[in-house]
């Protein structure tokens, strides 16, 4: 591993420097274990070599060119997703060579901005409208470039995406016959299906999502439109869409951090979708208080971890409990009175994709040491 902060770069704006031990770091912080996080890299790959698939890693978990590359180098991705166009730049300006905008892209200046950047990278986008469709074709017409674009299906989130059938038939028919346009395929992402605890749900739930577009695609053959790629997947249904025989890639993010709430999905599993994939993200606090007994306040609350799907947890410590957050406070149970002022824990966030996105560095541990500090690249590319 290598770092993207220099030695000369050091200062009161990073939380750490290379060669610190973790007692060293200020807190909060966010830290990856390296070899956790490597482990979960690998495991992702061997399952879409064995597979046969192809792996496009969702990079709205990290936000991090350096992740993003060390998963094209070493994690068997062909190439990365992300959901904004500003992410999409700021990782091309990061090195990535192939993306796709997993999501609907329907404002002219960002759709200028998307064709402007398929002269850097390959880059493709979905659609759910066919009055986008025009304004994708002009802005990639003026800027001299072919841009794939894959039909979206609402395949059971009721979020983006045009009815699947013919519905999807018609609309990538008219993305064919556009101009400097490349119908690519099916978008078929079933988002919430992903935290579905139950594993006899989440199973249904990806059976219709399959049906949707293993039937869509047959019509688009029937009418002369071979999707070469049927995309979607997320990191508590990979297993189910890559062995579904119509899905030749997927999308899984957080597979290589694993939060809280993922671990509560994996608690219920039935079907081995996330079994083998460990934590690797957390969230370095110190105890600033301990007012009272069985209580003490640590410097990690709303503005250090997302907990809009659960509050995180105390890593290896099953005899404490994070209870509540407010802006700067986390308050945590502690009943057997353990904790004393100054003394670190490690917090499993509970959504770890919003968590990156507060934070301008992952503090990169191996062995109890720091060897890396990454920038999240596109913290705050929202637009």
């Amino acid at each position: 591993m290598t770092s993207s902060i220099h030695d000369a770069d050091i200062g009161y704006d990073v939380p750490a420097a290379i060669g610190d031990t973790l007692d060293d770091v200020q807190t909060p912080a966010m830290i990856i274990d390296l070899d956790a996080f490597e482990r979960n890299v690998a495991r992702m790959k061997t399952y879409a070599e064995t597979a046969g698939i192809r792996l496009r890693p969702h990079a709205k978990t990290h936000k991090s060119a350096d992740i993003a590359l060390y998963q094209m180098q070493s994690g068997g991705a062909v190439g990365i997703c992300c959901q904004k166009v500003s992410e999409a730049e700021a990782l091309v300006r990061g090195g990535v060579t192939d993306v796709l905008v997993a999501n609907e892209v329907a404002d002219p200046k960002k759709i200028d901005r998307l064709a402007r950047l398929a002269k850097s990278a390959h880059v493709a986008v979905c659609v759910d409208d066919p009055a986008i469709v025009a304004i994708l074709s002009e802005a990639a017409t003026r800027h001299g470039v072919t841009l794939d674009v894959l039909v979206e299906i609402d395949c059971g989130a009721r979020r983006c995406g045009v009815l699947p059938g013919q519905p999807a038939v018609e609309l990538a028919s008219t993305v064919a016959a556009a101009p400097n346009l490349a119908f690519a395929g099916i978008q078929a992402y079933h988002g919430s299906a992903q935290h579905i605890y139950d594993p006899a749900e989440r199973r249904a739930a990806i059976d219709k999502a399959i049906g949707m577009a293993r039937g869509t695609a047959n019509l688009l053959r029937d009418a002369g439109l071979e999707p070469r790629t049927i995309t979607g997947a997320g990191t508590g249904t990979h297993n189910l869409e890559g062995a579904s025989g119509v899905y030749n890639e997927i999308q899984p993010g957080s597979y290589i951090f694993m939060d809280a709430d993922y671990a509560r999905v994996r608690a219920t599993e039935g079907n081995g979708t996330i079994g083998g994939f460990e934590h690797a993200l957390f969230v370095l606090t110190s105890i600033i208080s301990k007012p009272a007994s069985g209580r003490a306040i640590c410097d990690a609350g709303l503005k250090a971890h997302s907990i809009d799907s659960g509050l995180p947890t105390v890593f290896e410590r099953p005899d404490l409990k994070f209870v509540s957050a407010s802006d700067e406070h986390g308050k945590i149970e502690d009943p057997q009175d353990t904790l004393k002022l100054n003394d670190r824990l490690m917090l499993v966030p509970g959504h770890c994709d919003p968590t990156c996105n507060l934070y301008d560095r992952y503090v990169c541990v191996r062995n109890g040491r720091v060897e890396a500090l990454w920038p999240v690249t596109a913290r705050g590319k929202l637009y």
